[in-house]
């Protein structure tokens, strides 16, 4: 006789899906994931109040252990981080920010893939120092940057340090995510495997991020090459 599963507490997803699309406020967002995941699971009021009082008292050190790093980063940003970075960046002529940002590429995964994940982010590398150089690598070689371009460079700098957190760590054989999947296969499926076998099978899929991103990094490059000479050159004619 086959057990019937409930699939309704998977509802808590949808909320939180729906939520971060209409932009609306995460805390709020995930505190009704949780009721409404709750609730389809059958769980008394009391009880849902309950774990999330729990979680809350277990993670109320989590802001402050975020927010010390964000002040010293603001702090070396006022006393002119970003722009030491750009002009140690604008000495090495062989620079670009195509080629700055495959380096920081590869370097990500490798210390992800070693576990050391907080090495790298959006708010302690790629904002102060990783999108900063990859400007400065442009402006050494064409000059004054449009808006858009800058834009464009900061973007790229960011889906960088993503690809390679997320492709990283799935080799790293004490992720979360191996052991969840280890787990899973062990106890729905009756599959028995090691994490390391599952972490050694995410090194294919990261050396192929690694390619497909560094291709994408070297076409950002020839973009870059032939729009801004270009519009050197319209700047030029119209000087002239």
């Amino acid at each position: 006789m086959q057990t019937v599963i409930n699939l309704w507490p998977l509802m808590g997803i949808a909320v939180v899906v729906s939520g971060f699309l209409l932009r609306f406020n995460l805390v709020l967002v995930v505190i009704v994931a949780g009721l409404v995941t709750g609730l389809c699971a059958g769980m008394p009021p009391g009880d849902i109040l309950e774990k999330l009082g729990a979680g809350f008292l277990n993670t109320r050190n989590l802001p402050f252990i975020l927010l010390l790093p964000l002040a010293i980063i603001g702090m070396l940003e006022r006393h002119g981080l970003k722009e030491r970075a750009q002009a140690w960046i604008a000495r090495i002529h062989s620079a670009t920010a195509g080629r700055l940002m495959m380096v920081y590429l590869l370097a990500r995964q490798l210390t992800a893939a070693l576990g050391l994940t907080s090495l790298g982010g959006h708010p302690q590398m790629v904002r102060p120092l990783l999108a900063p150089m990859a400007e400065g690598a442009a402006e050494s070689r064409y000059g004054s940057l449009p808006p858009e371009v800058r834009y464009r460079l900061r973007a790229m700098a960011a889906a960088t340090d993503n690809v390679g957190l997320f492709f990283g760590e799935d080799i790293f054989v004490a992720f979360g995510a191996i052991i969840f999947m280890q787990s899973f296969l062990q106890t729905s499926a009756g599959i028995h495997t090691e994490p390391l076998h599952i972490a050694l099978w995410g090194i294919p899929s990261a050396c192929c991020a690694l390619l497909i991103h560094a291709s994408r990094l070297y076409r950002l490059d020839r973009r870059l090459a032939a729009e801004l000479r270009t519009l050197n050159n319209v700047a030029q004619k119209e000087k002239c």
